[in-house]
């Protein structure tokens, strides 16, 4: 298989994000600059000189709103405020302000489609029928016999509806019951939302990541979503639909287009990518960024909930951006807050190390946006959580099918020797996992071969080669298990090649020149979970 992509313009102040890395800082599990247990604003500014140290583009911080925490920050009470668990609007000033001076982006989510059930607006909502924000959320009459309106199921499990009795109505939540969805079909909260956004980018911020895109908008009939004949799996009630009409609205590229109106009237430099789940992700990613007055860039999880790394998942992720006219740009990664570390999902214990590398260079070679979470640069494994120290509201409710995303949200490990690995005075709000002690980012910084400084001289081999930031690609008709790619930019011709499997690979070309290589790759052969990258000589 060969696909041919266009090559993109290079990057500008303008278009910054094209071919960027952008890393992820979940703020609870940073760094704890006050010692009560959970990371903080003031935190994260002291140690955002290792951030820029690594040779990111900018920074995506995890919502450190306003918020009850019942699923630790994606249920807003307030979109403008800072939580007090993690600062003060004035720290959120002095962060900006110091990445900046490192010369990093900062970008921030924006949870749009649904909040908390504490927020002034569902208060006044669930108030009255009448008042002025009734229909600010999604409430929906019974059945005749009193059931809920729809089928509909929530992603957490159990019914996306909750009766409320003041309004004699339910109420739709896609998520938690505390997280009730807003209308965003109404123009009242779509300008509310627009404002929201206004708020931060005065605020000095360089783009948006947006939470559960297509949540923003259902169908107004609230049709019945279709049962699945087989489902793959049956760990919760919404694995059994298909979701066609609790979500994805035809109406949501309209909003996206306001939205990103808004962002460009504050110039250039400006970026907005989207996270879009589920089974019609890949053609809703393409929706959403289609021409340039919708969003810049989408992400789905071709790789996040990919249980093992193969050819084939290399390809097909590569495969969803063909270089249409008007295509949007796509962004990858392979772990964040709410996957599974990827390490530990795609090699054993014994090999984790090894795929650290491997994978490394394979995420800093694709096309398009890479997004870095938080301790991948030391190659952190899983965390495994006890039952009694579980925090995630979906591990709790689904246990022990569900492990949920605790074990991928673990504090940082700064110093190995220190309590808690240097994060936290305290007790933290979740463990440090002793397996996470030696790879603390004191023991590997000054280690020329760690994982740590791999990164650093694959961040810095990324920014130098526009070939990997802005090239061109084309899959190369290899094999398995080995998986492979050339980059091209301006008649610089890169190859990526990767050997996936468990045995050695020849590959002899004598016409190939290795510039960077993981896992004793050479132009002779490839070891297990090893890769280079080459120039044709």
């Amino acid at each position: 298989m060969t696909i041919q992509l266009p090559v993109s313009r290079a990057g500008t102040q303008s278009d910054w994000w094209r071919g960027a890395v952008i890393y992820q800082i979940y703020p609870r599990s940073f760094a704890d600059s006050n010692g009560d247990g959970v990371g903080d604003l003031p935190g994260i500014i002291e140690k955002l000189d290792h951030v820029a140290d690594l040779g990111v583009d900018g920074v995506w911080l995890s919502p450190f709103f306003t918020s009850p925490m019942k699923d630790f920050g994606y249920d807003i009470a307030d979109f403008r405020g800072v939580d007090p668990v993690f600062g003060t609007l004035s720290d959120f000033d002095r962060l900006v302000e110091r990445a900046h001076k490192l010369g990093l982006k900062v970008v921030i989510d924006q949870v749009y489609s649904h909040t908390s059930d504490q927020h002034a607006w569902f208060q006044e909502s669930r108030a009255s029928r009448t008042n002025a924000k009734a229909d600010w959320y999604t409430w929906a009459d019974c059945k005749p016999d009193g059931t809920p309106p729809s089928n509909w199921q929530s992603v957490f499990g159990g019914p996306a509806w909750t009766w409320d009795a003041r309004r004699e109505q339910y109420y739709l939540h896609n998520f938690l019951t505390s997280q009730p969805d807003l209308n965003l079909h109404h123009p009242d909260v779509q300008e509310a939302l627009l404002d929201t956004a206004r708020f931060w980018m005065d605020r000095g911020v360089d783009g948006f990541r947006l939470d559960a895109v297509s949540f923003l908008m259902h169908d107004p009939s609230l049709r019945d979503n279709p049962p699945v004949a087989a489902p793959l799996k049956r760990t919760r009630p919404f694995d059994f639909q298909h979701h066609l009409y609790n979500k994805s609205h035809a109406d949501i590229p309209g909003f996206l287009t306001r939205l990103r109106g808004v962002i460009d009237a504050y110039g250039d430099g400006r970026f907005i990518v989207a996270e879009v789940g589920g089974e019609l992700a890949d053609g809703e990613m393409k929706q959403y960024t289609h021409g340039p007055e919708r969003l810049h860039s989408a992400y789905g999880f071709n790789y996040l909930y990919a249980e093992t790394l193969t050819p084939q998942v290399v390809r097909d992720a590569i495969a969803v951006w063909p270089g249409a006219p008007d295509e949007g740009w796509p962004s990858w990664a392979f772990s964040n807050h709410d996957a599974p570390r990827h390490v530990s999902r795609w090699a054993a214990a014994a090999e984790r190390e090894r795929a650290a590398r491997a994978c490394m260079l394979l995420l800093l070679c694709l096309r398009g946006n890479i997004f870095l979470y938080q301790g991948e640069e030391l190659g952190l494994p899983q965390a495994a959580i006890p039952r009694e120290l579980l925090q995630d509201p979906e591990a709790i409710a689904n246990w022990p099918q569900t492990l949920g995303r605790d074990g991928a949200r673990t504090p940082m490990p700064w110093t190995a020797e220190q309590a808690n690995g240097g994060f936290s005075d305290a007790r933290p709000w979740l463990p440090v996992p002793d397996e996470h002690l030696p790879l603390a980012v004191d023991r590997q910084a000054g280690d020329e071969e760690s994982v740590l400084s791999l990164t650093r001289r694959l961040l810095d081999f990324r920014r130098a080669e526009l070939a990997l930031r802005l090239g061109a690609v084309s899959m190369l008709d290899l094999a398995e298990p080995l998986v492979g790619f050339e980059r091209v930019h301006e008649g610089r011709r890169l190859v990526c090649l990767f050997n996936l499997g468990s045995e050695t690979v020849a590959v002899a070309r004598a016409d190939w020149t290795v510039l960077q290589s993981v896992g004793g790759a050479t132009r002779l052969e490839l070891p297990p979970l090893s890769g280079f990258v080459a120039e044709r000589t």
